[in-house]
């Protein structure tokens, strides 16, 4: 919660004016205590995985239902039913709403003493704002950090054990879609969950951009998952980036798979020497 009882209090603080997304702010969060604030990140969540998929399963579902394939589907030999969408969401909600509810009380009391972690570890709900560059900055170290703490868990839940135990959820679907990006054994979505929160735990940022990250994670993540390669693909404008065409082989090749590990990126894929099955023809 913002310390000032008026604008030009914080004005006073700033040493200038506030900007009208500052004035913004000030207005909306002056009056929501800090951990209603941080629990938006649960509700921006929901919104992300509800409605970006949508357009694709509908997609889908209207093509199939003229028994013909999706233009661009990277499998089209696999057709869903509304009953396939419908039963992943559900089955998705039941294990992931529990677990980022658990995730959000975790870190906003994360001891004994009830200490908030989340502000503890520098995120802030303050003025000012950041700027436009810094935002930016960090998100990009954020999805580098994250992509590279990704892979090797990945690869750890491609053990044996962990992937009879743990990882066989996720590959239930040999043919991903954007529903089932984040459709997982609960332990596994724990685990990628102190992974997100890794970033901005080592790059302290404001609890705007907190949102923007896990936001943009979300529509990367199902983005990955959609089983669509559209020619305006983000694989086609921004560097290095894996895309759907590069997760979708991970899926297609199931358990055994020894390639594309990587999340975001394909730099640890090459470095590494996981990218070699998927460049075979």
């Amino acid at each position: 919660m913002i310390p000032y009882a008026t604008a030009a209090e914080a004005e006073g603080a700033l040493g200038r004016p506030m900007t009208w997304a500052e004035a913004a702010w000030f207005r909306y969060s002056s009056a929501t205590p800090d951990y209603c604030l941080h629990f938006h990140t649960v509700i921006l969540l929901s919104v992300v995985y509800t409605l970006v998929p949508l357009p694709l399963a509908l997609l889908e579902l209207r093509t199939s239902a003229k028994q013909t394939s999706p233009p661009y589907k990277l499998q089209p030999r696999v057709r869903r039913t509304p009953a396939d969408f419908i039963r992943c969401y559900k089955n998705t909600v039941r294990v992931v709403a529990p677990a980022a509810g658990a995730l959000q009380l975790h870190y906003y009391k994360i001891d004994l003493s009830f200490r908030p972690f989340v502000p503890m570890v520098g995120i802030r709900t303050g003025l000012p704002l950041p700027s436009v560059g810094e935002t930016a900055a960090q998100l990009l170290v954020y999805f580098l950090v994250e992509d590279y703490q990704a892979y090797w868990v990945h690869r750890l839940l491609h053990t044996a054990w962990a992937y009879d135990k743990i990882h066989r959820v996720h590959h239930e679907y040999t043919a991903p879609i954007g529903f089932a990006a984040p459709y997982a054994h609960w332990a596994e979505v724990l685990i990628l969950g102190v992974v997100a929160f890794a970033s901005p735990a080592m790059v302290p940022c404001h609890v705007t951009t907190f949102w923007l990250w896990f936001a943009l994670g979300g529509i990367q993540s199902i983005d990955t998952h959609s089983g669509f390669s559209f020619p305006l693909s983000p694989t086609r404008f921004i560097p290095f980036y894996g895309g759907a065409q590069h997760h979708d082989f991970h899926h297609y090749t199931g358990r055994h798979t020894q390639s594309n590990f990587a999340f975001i990126f394909t730099f640890c894929d090459y470095i590494y020497g996981t990218n070699k099955g998927y460049r075979l023809p």
